[in-house]
């Protein structure tokens, strides 16, 4: 068992729910003073206002990157992404009812995500369209494993078709 679930399943709903929306307002009011003093060594990451109005807020360091937001429902949601272990979390707090609390939505490892060249993507060209014409134009040189035959479809993206 995790570190993080032992502790959300140690901790009572009422005192795991007033510790998220603490780190949100501390979050807040961070990102509403803006900088103080002198800027941060370059190899850190600062906390950037996202704008829309949608109460988001996200945060990084060196390891993890956090994203806090309100989902449809109303409640409020949690992205945890571990930058170095390529882990994926996500959380949701609700304080309505008796659905009061913490709980872990979803999570999983994300490392062969990140290897997809596309996935249910619906954008004018796929990953191997473009490619193609970067190399045509002369802006990157061809791949030598995109030398072989071509298949059918993208390999990495079954959703769409060659030439489409």
């Amino acid at each position: 068992m995790s570190h993080v679930t032992a502790l959300l399943r140690r901790s009572t709903p009422a005192a795991a729910l007033a510790l998220l929306l603490c780190g949100a307002a501390a979050a807040a009011i961070g990102l509403a003073r803006g900088p103080q003093g002198t800027p941060p060594p370059p190899n850190q990451t600062q906390a950037l206002p996202m704008g829309g109005g949608g109460g988001v807020s996200a945060d990084s360091n060196q390891r993890m990157i956090a994203v806090t937001g309100v989902d449809v429902t109303g409640a409020s949601v949690l992205y945890l992404v571990d930058t170095q272990n390529m882990r994926l979390a996500v959380y949701q707090a609700n304080s309505s009812g008796s659905n009061q609390g913490v709980r872990l939505i979803g999570a999983r490892r994300i490392e062969l995500d990140m290897e997809l060249n596309g996935f249910h993507d619906n954008s004018e060209y796929s990953y191997s369209e473009l490619r193609d014409k970067f190399v045509d134009q002369g802006l990157i040189e061809k791949d030598p494993a995109s030398s072989a035959k071509k298949p059918a479809g993208d390999a990495r993206n079954p959703d769409k078709p060659s030439g489409q």
